[in-house]
């Protein structure tokens, strides 16, 4: 599937494949194997988790015994949200590299601007303390790339306005009627390749009507549609599932929506909340 073989190409030159895994809410051991494993023999070649997660080492764990070379897949974890200090930055670093046990990272990420326990508090000053320990680890070669989650505008400006590497990434919340997109033009400016998590809505778009009837006239379901629709917005989607068949559906979207219909999904609003 060229969806999943495809790559885009971040700032600084580095190919991420199109499509990732997402592993958020997929508890460790046998499940978060299972899923990464079926993710893997379908033909995924990125993976998404996170030290918050609480399953990298399972993640690991698949990569290894999967049979696919280490550099043929992309793996991103996370630094959790509540760290805010240089030294709480390298411990959980260290730490996460430990429970992958998968040599360098490719993508580390900020998980949030602020502690998921205080969303919205003031955290810029830790996140630029923070963020050099993320250039320290990229320029020593122990990531292929750094990023931040969860990011607004005001949190990148304050960023970038102290920092010298401009994030390669920034993962947030994007599907059918919700595309932030004053987060989104700022990054397309600067060369910061947007990822979406939850593109499905965490499920709530499953039963849009409107969708299901897109969705039909391509003979696609209606998750097919919605990664889809972020592709051809040049979002990176993450979908997520423990169940195999959908694992496989989720990266069947190697076909292409329509100007027309586009511009319906772009019409919808966020009914999910």
């Amino acid at each position: 599937m060229p969806a999943l073989t495809d790559t885009f190409v971040m700032s600084n030159g580095l190919h991420i494949p199109k499509i990732g895994f997402g592993t958020w809410q997929i508890p460790s051991g046998s499940r978060a194997y299972d899923a990464t494993r079926a993710a893997l023999d379908a033909g995924y070649r990125h993976i998404d988790t996170a030290l918050a997660y609480g399953n990298e080492a399972s993640v690991g764990e698949a990569v290894r015994d999967s049979g696919v070379p280490r550099d043929e897949v992309f793996i991103t974890t996370k630094l959790p949200a509540e760290v805010k200090t240089a030294s709480g930055a390298r411990d959980a670093f260290a730490e996460s590299s430990g429970n992958l046990d998968l040599g360098v990272v490719d993508l580390y990420l900020i998980h949030a601007p602020w502690p998921w326990s205080d969303m919205g508090s003031d955290h810029r000053d830790g996140n630029v303390e923070v963020w050099k320990v993320f250039e320290e680890l990229y320029e020593a070669g122990k990531t292929r790339s750094i990023g931040v989650s969860n990011f607004a505008v005001p949190d990148l400006e304050h960023l970038l306005g102290n920092t010298d590497v401009v994030p390669h990434a920034n993962q947030i919340r994007w599907f059918i009627g919700n595309t932030q997109d004053d987060t989104t033009a700022f990054c397309s400016g600067r060369d910061i390749l947007v990822e979406g998590y939850s593109p499905l809505a965490t499920g709530g778009l499953l039963e849009n009507a409107e969708i299901q009837e897109i969705a039909a006239r391509y003979d696609k379901s209606v998750a097919q549609v919605a990664i889809r629709y972020l592709l051809e917005k040049d979002v990176l989607p993450l979908p997520k599932s423990t169940t195999p068949s959908r694992i496989a559906e989720n990266a069947d979207v190697d076909f292409v929506l329509t100007p027309e219909d586009v511009a319906a999904l772009d019409a919808l609003q966020d009914t999910t909340d």
